[in-house]
């Protein structure tokens, strides 16, 4: 007993002096780490001034390899890459500035919801409608189209020129042709134009016939496709893709924003799930959500969430109670023959049914001004 208590005292002793040497160990550290990163901040400062590139990966490869022939252990070689390799992600962070590890669409960088005008109709005010054909297939079908929408009140149009499809022997549009048709009868109609663009050769074309550029679920994350809608000049509507999630959304849309544009609308459209009852799974939560994480407007594209014409009413109210700055719906004047997504479009009687349920929540719309208007026996041209 008495042999014990000096061991235990000697123990406490010891356990005392390396803990202190781990506190200043790990004080010594951050010095280092500070001092590090005063370095190459200076660095960075010194590239700026000659124009060269800030961020230099074969350098790092040098820099790692020859760390890594020093390791004197016990740590693995793999521990302590992994642990440089934080050191520098932060360091390239610190050297870039903090504006860029924020991004410019979140909600933190602007508290001001930001609205986004296109040919006169601010998205991101009162609740919008955007409606028209999935694709454009024929002179009369569109200038039919025009006609109605433009009755009812609706001031933006939507319609495909460039289809992109799942298989490659479905239609793919009438590009140019379908643009210029497009362009043409929304124009007489004073309606804005809203087209899909699925090519980057492809932005000025259709920035000379749209208003608003949209980026399908398939194309969230062409990359090069976000970089050139940068300078498009055009406002951009970019969907969110068929498993992406909120901050691969969000993500895309600083890929825009970065490269000089702006001017950015998101949409939720759906996302796969197993479900298959709808074409996709609305997620109505996504609109609560990103209306936290970005200050740029939400809308709802419920035909493509749908799928399907019988409950595009229910999800329509549903997206604009959750917030929603408005909503997608395709119309077209027979959606029986039409040459995609017949299943989801409505036809123009369904589509004044719709707006009886939702005249309150956007104004604007009406149902008074005309006659449903029947679609003629040749709605559809033979051939762009």
């Amino acid at each position: 007993m008495d042999h014990a208590k000096p061991a235990a005292q000697d123990t406490s002793d010891t356990l005392t002096r390396l803990r202190c040497e781990i506190d200043g160990l790990n004080s010594e550290l951050v010095s280092l780490l500070s001092r590090r990163a005063q370095i190459a901040l200076e660095i960075a400062g010194r590239k700026r001034a000659v124009g060269r590139p800030v961020h230099d990966p074969e350098r790092e490869l040098v820099m790692m390899a020859s760390t890594l022939d020093r390791n004197p252990g016990p740590f693995s070689n793999e521990v302590v890459a992994h642990l440089l390799n934080e050191v520098v992600k932060a360091t390239v962070a610190l050297m870039n500035g903090e504006e860029r590890s924020t991004l410019t669409v979140a909600r933190t960088q602007n508290s001001k919801d930001t609205i986004v005008t296109v040919k006169g109709v601010d998205v991101g005010a009162e609740p919008v409608l955007i409606a028209g054909p999935c694709s454009v297939e024929g002179e009369v079908q569109v200038e039919q189209s025009a006609r109605f929408l433009a009755s009812r009140g609706v001031r933006l149009m939507r319609g495909g020129a460039f289809k992109p499809r799942t298989s490659p022997y479905e239609f793919q549009g009438l590009g140019r042709r379908g643009l210029e048709l497009l362009s043409c009868a929304a124009r007489r109609h004073g309606l804005g134009v809203v087209t899909e663009i699925v090519d980057p050769r492809h932005v000025e074309l259709v920035s000379a016939h749209a208003d608003l550029l949209q980026v399908g679920a398939r194309n969230m994350q062409n990359f090069e496709l976000l970089k050139a809608l940068g300078s498009a000049g055009r406002p951009v509507l970019l969907k969110r893709g068929l498993a992406a999630t909120l901050d691969e959304l969000l993500h895309a849309a600083e890929y825009v924003a970065s490269h000089g544009n702006t001017r950015l609308v998101l949409c939720e459209r759906g996302i796969r799930t197993f479900e298959r009852s709808t074409r996709n799974t609305l997620d109505v939560s996504a609109v609560p959500l990103l209306r936290r994480m970005t200050h740029l407007p939400v809308l709802v594209d419920v035909s493509h969430a749908a799928g399907r014409r019988d409950i595009l009413a229910d999800l329509a109210r549903a997206a604009l109670a959750s917030g929603a700055h408005g909503l997608m719906v395709e119309v077209h004047p027979c959606p029986a023959v039409a040459r995609s997504d017949a299943q989801q479009q409505l036809d123009f009687a369904e589509f004044d049914d719709l707006l009886s349920t939702l005249r309150r929540p956007m104004p604007g719309l009406r149902l008074d001004t005309c006659p449903s208007l029947a679609a003629p026996a040749d709605w559809r041209m033979k051939g762009p």
